[in-house]
Order: structure tokens, then C-alpha cells, then sequence
């Protein structure tokens, strides 16, 4: 840096024709002045300016020294403007990552609406099922669910809560019957999804006064994809759980239908996750505050869709009853 000071003085010596009008310019004495440029003679080895008690004019060498230290302090000067202008205005490209379901029925639409709000700024998404190192891989913004996020060193911003729903097919509940509480679910075949954000081989389930369910066992199909676990829930192989927009077509046509309409699966929470908030670039602080206004008008939407879905669905069974119940009430009535 003493360099660069050291050339700005010297471009002022000969703008200016005066060391002193150089050292008023730059706030400087006399002395600070000649001192910089004896640095620089002395560093380069070369004599930049012939200078008498009367008059001063450029060596050969300092008239093509001056030409490159002008060129070199322009392109700091735009450098500095340009690093400036990001941290006021959203430029240039932003790299996010989501989950592989999330990443397409969440983050993407969002991006398309924050580029209307933004159209300077290129988006770079990666959607993958596996989280990156995103300071070691270059991301701006990681857009994560979880039930809990790990300790780190990244900022994080809650977006908001979520939390799957189980689904059968129309015939899978013709053919075996509706549960009707979370245990009967022992008693049916269920698929699984295995994913990050979900334990291990087991169900979590919430009731509507905060009553907590767990459901562990054997699956004889799994996958860690909620779109092909759509697919297999509608070929009737089981119940499964499905992330509500992943569902939501499915419970419009009439292809899948809501299983034990009172729970739900563990709460998953959505988080912004970056890097600092010190210097924050304008294009991630903006991708960010919209994340934060959007995703809570997103959920809003869904449950929205849910509701109606529940309220009238094509094809769906609801008077269905399970195997257990239906034997019950014949025994019942036999008796």
C-alpha cells in the first residue's frame, strides 16, 4: 500500500509541477513529499525526475513510470467503486443452494420473482440432496430445511416451518382400509423417505394439542426423492409422507389422499444460511430480506391449498375404515 501512495504522490508532483503544491494537495510537508519519491527512485533502482532548485522535469524512465502508475491508479480507483457499488446495489452473480424437492418447489420460484425485483443480479442454483461446504464451495446463500440446524459458523435467518403429510392412494385405501390413529399404522405398509432433514427410519408425528407419535418399522420400499416417492405412493404400494407441494396435484386430482388428516410429521424449520453479516453484499442481503418476506406468504399459500384439498378432494375414500375397525364392529354387531 505504500506503493500505491508512494505513485499517487509522484502523479501529483508532476500534475501539480510542485512538490509544494503536491504536499498542500495532499495534505502533506514538503519533506513527506520528497521522501515518497526518493522511496520509489530507490526501490526501482531508476531516477524519475531531474529536479533543480529552479525547475523539474520527468527522466526517459519517469515518463513511462507516470503513464503505467496512471493506469494502475485508475483500475484501483474503478476496483474500489465497483466493491463499493456491491455492497450498495445487487449486481452481479448470486450463487444459492437448495435441497434437491425444496431447491424446485420453493427456492426456485422465489428466485424467478426476486429477478423481477433485482434483474442485475444472475442467479447460479445448484440442487443437490447433499449440503455443500458453502464458503469452501463459493455459495452465496444456502436454503436449507431441518429440524434442528447443526452448531457452524454461518449465519443463519429462519424463513419459516414446515412439516410433511402422510398420503395413500384412492385404491391402497379400498384394498387395506384408513388408518385411524397413528398406531394402526403398524397394521399397513409404509414407505419411506430418506432424507436429511427426516430421522432415520422413523416417523415423528405432532398431534393437534402437541401430542407427540413415533412410528419405527420395517419398509419394503425406500427412497430419498419425494417425487418418486409421489409416484409410488400413487401406484398404491403404500402410505407414505410427502412435503405438502410435492402432494398438493396429487390431492387436487383425486391421485392421492390425505392420511389421518389430524397430524403431521416433525416440524422441519427453513433457514437462509451465509457466510457474515459484516460487508454483507447487496445481491445477498436483498436474495435474503426477500426470502425472509416470501417464504412465510408461500407457506401461507400451501396450507391455504391444503385446507381446500381437505375439504373436497376427488376420489377420495373417507369413509374408509380400517380392517381392525370394520372386524371390530362386525364382532360387535354379531355378539
Amino acid at each position: 500500500m505504500d506503493t500505491l501512495r508512494n505513485m499517487r504522490i509522484f502523479v501529483r508532483v508532476v500534475e501539480s509541477g510542485s512538490f509544494t503544491r503536491a504536499a498542500a494537495h495532499e495534505s502533506m510537508t514538503t519533506a513527506q513529499v520528497s521522501r515518497a519519491i526518493t522511496d520509489l527512485e530507490s526501490r526501482l533502482r531508476t531516477r524519475l525526475l531531474n529536479r533543480t532548485t529552479r525547475r523539474m522535469s520527468l527522466t526517459e524512465a519517469g515518463e513511462r513510470y507516470l503513464q503505467s502508475c496512471r493506469r494502475i491508479l485508475a483500475d484501483v480507483e474503478q476496483a474500489e467503486a465497483e466493491a463499493a457499488a456491491a455492497h450498495a446495489n445487487p449486481v452481479g452473480k448470486l450463487r444459492v443452494y437448495g435441497g434437491t424437492s425444496f431447491g424446485q418447489h420453493y427456492v426456485m420460484p422465489l428466485i424467478a420473482r426476486y429477478q423481477q425485483h433485482q434483474p442485475e443480479v444472475a442467479v447460479d442454483l445448484t440442487i443437490a440432496q447433499q449440503m455443500p461446504d458453502i464458503i469452501e464451495e463459493g455459495f452465496d446463500v444456502a436454503v436449507v430445511i431441518a429440524a434442528q440446524l447443526e452448531d457452524s459458523a454461518l449465519i443463519s435467518q429462519h424463513l419459516g416451518s414446515t412439516a410433511a403429510i402422510l398420503c395413500a392412494s384412492p385404491e391402497y385405501l379400498r384394498t387395506r382400509g384408513a388408518p385411524e390413529s397413528f398406531d394402526d399404522l403398524d397394521h399397513h405398509t409404509c414407505l419411506h423417505l430418506t432424507d436429511a432433514s427426516l430421522p432415520a427410519g422413523q416417523w415423528v408425528s405432532e398431534g393437534p394439542h402437541g401430542e407427540t407419535f413415533r412410528h419405527t418399522g420395517v419398509t419394503p420400499f425406500q427412497v430419498n426423492n419425494p417425487e418418486a416417492l409421489a409416484l409410488a405412493i400413487r401406484e398404491g404400494m403404500g402410505i407414505g409422507p410427502l412435503p405438502v407441494p410435492v402432494a398438493l396435484p396429487g390431492l387436487a386430482d383425486g391421485s392421492l389422499v390425505r392420511v389421518l388428516p389430524t397430524l403431521r410429521l416433525q416440524t422441519l424449520n427453513i433457514y437462509a444460511l451465509y457466510a457474515s453479516r459484516r460487508y454483507l453484499d447487496a445481491k445477498i442481503r436483498t436474495f435474503v430480506e426477500f426470502l425472509r418476506d416470501s417464504v412465510p406468504v408461500t407457506l401461507a399459500e400451501q396450507e391455504e391449498a391444503l385446507s381446500a384439498c381437505n375439504a373436497s378432494l376427488p376420489g377420495v375414500v373417507p369413509h374408509v375404515r380400517s380392517r381392525e375397525s370394520r372386524e371390530a364392529e362386525r364382532l360387535r354387531l354379531v355378539n
